[in-house]
């Protein structure tokens, strides 16, 4: 196996790799050589080409506002928006849909050594976001009676302690052959000067992952694309792991993408101000994108529409749904992803080097589309992700929107919730998905003269 590996990067035009794999050990060299036959090679080779060794200048595209589907503010908005959850429904029913969760990263700007999707972000519960949505996933199947297969895209360095997790907590009560785990791709960094793919051991590569992106080629790689067209599921719905308050298979979402006819749609809220830092939906070039807050100037992040608006509001919250064909042709390649690169300094067998790790991402995929829907939900309902350790989208920020909500919740249904002079609710409060999906799902199970005196936790 060797020789031929051996024949492969001599042809790619990696010979420092190669010369190092003729001068291991066979036992070293037979790890090396399998772990070199598991990348993209064509890939890299193709990566160094367009990104390290002859990078073409970005062009100065056009950007302009994004068209949303606003938040109905009238009687033909609400109409239309219920149409759409109706739709979700059907297609819930009809097992049209399957969801995805993005749950390769790591707690680390938390301070949590293990996946983040393992984090205790429950106000009163302490329950991990993995078992949050589970419970998400598990209500759903319950009230439309469908199968909605659950898939986790976990990371090679935290797949085998996620798997453990689930199963220590016996799938929080899901069927077995109902969720799905697979990895994400991988690629090796590349020295930034010459391209030569680094090893941060003799007889291992440095690899990094290939960027959430590489959704589309991991589905196909693990033959989930494929079964999903034989089960007749056509819609595939993907989320963040760090977002508590974002409903799995969110009807109202699917539906607004479902009567688009959109192959992919993005899932909005209003940003907070210019200086929030999340990416916008745009038009570039007079298609829909998202443009990185890093990547939009300053003049643009600050402008302000003819009410006074933010001009460039619409903050995507990294929820897609996407037509399953549509994945199908950004799996096979007949629709490729743009790659990036992030110029990194990376532990290897020679020392510290300045390199180069390649990554894609999933919203790359908008301007490929031939259709998009861009969807506006309220930032209050849907949400509110843990991603620092203190400040702005923090445990603590996550946990105050969860109490807010369900408190918010429980006044729609005429419960007392007593509030401090700041607005928050005197006490936890914490509403299992398993016992109410929204505040609809309350109706008739809290009575109306509840007043929340104490730290209240309903779930089934």
């Amino acid at each position: 196996m060797s020789d031929l590996i051996i024949g492969e990067l001599e042809g790619a035009g990696q010979q420092r790799l190669a010369d190092a794999l003729r001068a291991l050990p066979p036992e070293q060299a037979d790890r090396l050589a399998l772990q070199v036959a598991s990348i993209d090679l064509s890939l890299v080779t193709r990566l160094v080409d367009q990104l390290v060794t002859s990078p073409e200048p970005p062009g100065l595209p056009h950007v302009g506002p994004a068209e949303v589907d606003r938040l109905p503010t009238d009687d033909a908005g609400r109409a239309r928006r219920r149409m759409a959850f109706e739709a979700g429904e059907q297609a819930l029913r009809d097992g049209r849909v399957a969801v995805v969760l993005l749950a390769g990263g790591q707690g680390t700007r938390l301070g949590f050594d293990h996946p983040k999707g393992m984090f205790p972000v429950g106000p009163i519960s302490n329950a991990s976001l993995f078992e949050i949505h589970a419970a998400g996933v598990g209500a759903t199947r319950r009230r439309y009676g469908c199968d909605l297969p659950w898939y986790l895209m976990t990371s090679d360095g935290n797949d085998a302690e996620t798997r453990a997790f689930f199963d220590q907590h016996f799938l929080f009560g899901l069927e077995p052959e109902s969720v799905t785990q697979f990895v994400q791709g991988m690629l090796p960094a590349v020295d930034r000067g010459t391209g030569d793919i680094l090893r941060e051991a003799p007889d291992r590569l440095a690899l990094s992952p290939d960027g959430h992106g590489g959704i589309f080629r991991a589905m196909g790689h693990a033959a989930i694309l494929g079964d999903l067209e034989e089960r007749g599921i056509d819609v595939i719905m993907t989320m963040q792991v760090d977002n508590p308050l974002m409903r799995p298979a969110d009807p109202e979402f699917i539906g607004c993408h479902v009567l688009a006819r959109a192959e992919m749609s993005t899932l909005v809220v209003a940003k907070s101000g210019p200086d929030d830092r999340m990416g916008v939906m745009a038009t570039v070039d007079g298609r829909t994108a998202l443009v990185e807050y890093t990547d939009l100037p300053a003049e643009l992040e600050a402008a302000r529409d003819d009410a006074g608006g933010l001009l460039y509001w619409a903050g995507s919250t990294g929820v897609h749904c996407q037509d399953r064909a549509f994945a199908t042709r950004l799996a096979t390649g007949q629709a490729p992803l743009p790659f990036h690169r992030a110029d990194k300094t990376v532990a290897t067998v020679d020392g510290d080097v300045s390199a180069v790790k390649f990554e894609a991402f999933m919203f790359d995929a908008l301007p490929l589309a031939a259709r998009t829907a861009t969807v506006e939900m309220a930032r209050d309902e849907r949400f509110a992700p843990v991603k620092n350790s203190e400040g702005a989208d923090s445990p603590a920020t996550c946990r105050a929107a969860m109490v807010d909500r369900a408190a918010r919740w429980l006044q729609q249904q005429g419960a007392t919730v007593p509030r401090g002079d700041d607005g928050a609710s005197l006490h936890p409060i914490e509403i299992d998905a398993r016992y109410a999906q929204d505040a609809a799902d309350l109706a008739g199970r809290v009575p109306s003269d509840l007043v929340v005196d104490a730290p209240l936790l309903l779930r089934d």
